[in-house]
Formats: C-alpha cells, sequence, structure tokens
C-alpha cells in the first residue's frame, strides 16, 4: 500500500492536514505539557549549531572589544603618564616651597630670643671668588636698609652690606679678603679679629699670641666692639690652632657658622643702638640722615679697618 501522501492527494490536503497537526500538538504541549522533553531534546540537539552559527558574530564582536579597549587602555595609560609628568613637576615645586618653609622658619627662630629688629631678604645674585666675595639681596633703601648693616643666616655672621640702591643692596661677606671682623672666643671671652682669605670656609683669627687658650671647637662670636655688629652673633668655629716657636702670635683657623655659598635666605640686622641710622665713612653709626652710599673700594677700607 502506498503512503498516504503518494496516493494523490493535492496541496490543499496536505497543507490542511499539517496545520490540524500543529494545532492539536500545540494544544497539547500548551494544556498538558506534553511535548516537553521533546522541546528539550530538541533546544540540546540544535544547541552546537545555534553556537556555530553565532560563533561568527561573537567573534567579531570580542575582536572590536579588544581593539576598542587596547585603544581606549593606551589613550588611558597615556593620559595617566602626563598626569603623572604634571603631578612630579608640581611635587618638586611643592618640595621646594616645603624646603624654603623650613629654611625661613629656622632663619627667623634663629633671631627669636634677639630683640633685634630684623627682615628676610633674599639672594639675587653671589659673586664667590678669591678676590671679591659678594652678594646682592632684593631689599634696599626703601626698606631700610643702610651701609654697614649686619647680614646674617640661620648660623651666623655672613657679612654686612656696603652699598645700597632703592631696591638692591650689595654685601661684603666676612670670606672677602678685605674683611675684618672683632670677635671673640665664647668660652673665655678672648677678643681678637676674624679676617677673610677670600675661601668660603675658612677666617683667620689674627693677632692671638702663642700661650693663649685657644681650642679646636671653640666658638667664636661677634664682640659688639666697633659699633656694626651686636654682640654674641655665632661667627665661626676653630678648626686649626698652630702655635709657632719663635712667633709672637699663633696661626688660628676658624669655619664660618654661616653657610656662604649655600643659603639663599638672609637677615637684614637692625641692632639696638644703631636705630635708623646709617654707618658713616670712619665706621661710626650716625644718628642723622643716612649718608649716601661710597664707593665699593672706599667702603672696603673702612670695612677693613672697623669691621
Amino acid at each position: 500500500m502506498q503512503p498516504l501522501f503518494q496516493q494523490g492527494t493535492g496541496p490543499l490536503a496536505r497543507t490542511l492536514f499539517f496545520v490540524l497537526l500543529s494545532a492539536t500538538l500545540m494544544v497539547a504541549d500548551h494544556r498538558f505539557n506534553q511535548l516537553e522533553q521533546v522541546r528539550g531534546f530538541l533546544s540540546g540537539a540544535i544547541a552546537p549549531l545555534r553556537y556555530a552559527v553565532d560563533l561568527p558574530a561573537r567573534f567579531l564582536g570580542w575582536g572590536s572589544d579588544q581593539v576598542r579597549s587596547h585603544g581606549e587602555l593606551v589613550e588611558r595609560i597615556n593620559a595617566l603618564e602626563r598626569e603623572n609628568l604634571r603631578l612630579r613637576a608640581r611635587q618638586l615645586k611643592f618640595e621646594t616651597l616645603r624646603s624654603e618653609n623650613e629654611r625661613l622658619r629656622t632663619l627667623l627662630d634663629s633671631s627669636a630670643e634677639r630683640d633685634d629688629r630684623v627682615l628676610v631678604a633674599e639672594l639675587l645674585s653671589v659673586a664667590l671668588d678669591p678676590y671679591r666675595q659678594q652678594v646682592v639681596v632684593n631689599q634696599g633703601e626703601r626698606d631700610g636698609v643702610y651701609a654697614g648693616q649686619p647680614l646674617i643666616d640661620a648660623y651666623g655672621v655672613m657679612g654686612q652690606i656696603i652699598n645700597t640702591g632703592p631696591f638692591t643692596a650689595t654685601a661684603l661677606l666676612i670670606s672677602d679678603p678685605n674683611h675684618a671682623l672683632p670677635v671673640q672666643i665664647n668660652r673665655n671671652g678672648l677678643r681678637t679679629i676674624a679676617e677673610g682669605t677670600g675661601e668660603p670656609d675658612r677666617l683667620e683669627l689674627r693677632y692671638i699670641p702663642n700661650n693663649a687658650d685657644v681650642r679646636v671647637g671653640d666658638l667664636v662670636v661677634s664682640s659688639g666692639l666697633g659699633g656694626r655688629f651686636p654682640p654674641n652673633y655665632p661667627v665661626a668655629s676653630v678648626v686649626e690652632v698652630e702655635r709657632r716657636p719663635g712667633q709672637p702670635f699663633a696661626r688660628v683657623v676658624a669655619a664660618p657658622r654661616a653657610q656662604l655659598d649655600r643659603s639663599r635666605e638672609v637677615l637684614l640686622v637692625w641692632p639696638d643702638d644703631a636705630g635708623d641710622g646709617a654707618v658713616t665713612g670712619n665706621g661710626d653709626l650716625a644718628a642723622e640722615e643716612p649718608a649716601p652710599a661710597q664707593d665699593t673700594d672706599d667702603t672696603d677700607a673702612s670695612t677693613r679697618g672697623e669691621g
């Protein structure tokens, strides 16, 4: 007997048959869940095919995500590197500001126990050679700076003003060969003269007898004699004592306490007895109007004579 669909049935009969079969199956599945197992089996059977069909789209999406993610990561890394560079530059600036703040605090603390009026100044230029050791500060006559005014840093005496302008002033360092400063040994009060040698780490203490009580490590302070430097400011520490037989005086070398070749901020000091007076040609303090700034050579001579 031939199959049903091969007995001359037409297309319309076959269509009606499949429609009725489909409706029967849907009703059976909806009302009685009769095809649940069949659907699960068919779903499992076609899963590999569904995955294979979806694989190209998944691969293309993954590749696109990778390219986009790589580009975003590269861009983000570059942005982070630029930001890190900016932050490091700012950090360097903050470190500089922090160091400057610490120096200023130390500088101001060094004069906290003194009654002298002081003014913070910053170095504009430095000339350190064997024949001329001077610095220029950013304070001048309009700030009350006067010739002969003491200059110190956080550690000790640096020098004195020799020339003034409206906005700047030139100071001669204690290490200059033309500078001499009356000092005394802090331990025993022995008075002497500290002269510059042209080297920022070396002073010579003149006219000390061979039998004088001077020891390595002694602190040398300003004596206050000469009227320019106030007393008891640290000047130097003795580093070498050579007693020379047959010579009237010993050879004594001291190292300045001030950081002559490193300090950036300094203090201009108005001693109590100086007031607002100026230094005259012979080194005495005058109460009258400030004298005009002298020529450098003349001032050097006065500086060496009076300290």
